[in-house]
């Protein structure tokens, strides 16, 4: 009896010793209980990111939305033909190219700069955003060296004697006031505008009509937009304004990488917006409707 008794006690104790250890590591956020080292079957990890089980219909549409989603497999590069059109074009005009986002108009940029700078020429590289100027200096710093690339923004000035130079539209536009105030030349030999199509921003735009018309024609302009619908007119403005030759170079055909759009329900469902025929979700809009219905019975009321 005696010895069945210490036997129960140390089997309770070894609980007791069990679960305070559990408590404790529950309370110190130890990584065993991290939502994050949960193991799930779901292909898409709903319980890391928040998502209910991927089941029944909405296990189906949830697949759909987000199949073929990540890395494409290693190939050999291959440009495109408008990618050769507007690198062969720049050797002697001016040239817009207008082709949807991610089919590689950033390529075209890169490599006549990498031209450029085999033969000890300069460049500038602008954009719209102190963000995407950013990762564009990452970008070009880790394809010719950092010591090559320098960056001017509001927040950020760093080798401003670079070879190339990125920065944001509104800065190279006072570069060419500080050049003409001074007698000045603009140290460049190509000019990248990217997301040209900005020139029509009614709060903005004028800095890039500005930057277009105050660039000496000497300067060779490459402008890069994927919306752009009046290329044309465009390039013929730009023509006139600068007395260089503008050509346009359009790639043909929808965008390489297409479109998903979703909707994140309340219950953290991720639903596709558009449903099979194209119209909005069925689910979505009768959530829509639900919600605007009483305020439409408020408003009713209030005219009555």
């Amino acid at each position: 009896m005696r010895r069945s008794r210490a036997n129960q006690r140390g089997k309770g104790s070894g609980r007791t010793r069990d679960s305070r250890r559990d408590r404790k590591d529950r309370a110190r956020g130890s990584s065993r209980y991290h939502p994050a080292n949960r193991q799930t079957s779901s292909p898409y990890q709903e319980d890391r990111i928040g998502l209910p089980p991927a089941t029944g219909n909405y296990g189906r549409e949830l697949h759909e939305l987000l199949a073929g989603i990540g890395a494409p497999k290693p190939a050999p590069f291959k440009p495109d033909p408008f990618q050769m059109e507007a690198l062969s074009a720049l050797e002697f005009e001016d040239v817009l190219v207008t082709a949807p986002t991610g089919s590689g108009k950033t390529w075209i940029a890169r490599e006549e700069i990498r031209r450029l700078l085999a033969l000890d020429k300069r460049a500038w590289y602008t954009t719209p955003l102190k963000a995407l100027t950013n990762s564009k200096y990452q970008e070009f710093g880790d394809e010719f060296g950092v010591e090559r690339v320098g960056i001017l923004t509001g927040d950020r000035k760093e080798n401003s004697k670079a070879p190339l130079v990125v920065g944001t539209t509104e800065i190279y536009r006072n570069q060419l006031f500080n050049a003409l105030r001074g007698g000045e030349q603009v140290q460049a030999d190509l000019v990248v505008l990217d997301e040209a199509h900005f020139l029509a921003d009614e709060e903005r735009g004028h800095v890039w009509e500005e930057a277009i018309i105050l660039t000496p024609p000497r300067i060779r302009l490459l402008l890069l937009s994927a919306t752009v619908g009046n290329a044309g007119d465009f390039a013929s403005w730009i023509q006139e304004v600068r007395s260089v030759r503008c050509g346009v170079v359009t790639r043909p055909g929808a965008r390489p990488v297409p479109l998903r759009a979703a909707f994140l329900l309340p219950d953290k469902r991720l639903l596709p917006l558009l449903g099979e025929n194209g119209k909005l979700n069925p689910e979505i809009a009768r959530m829509s409707d639900r919600e605007e219905r009483p305020r439409r019975e408020s408003y009713r009321r209030r005219l009555t």
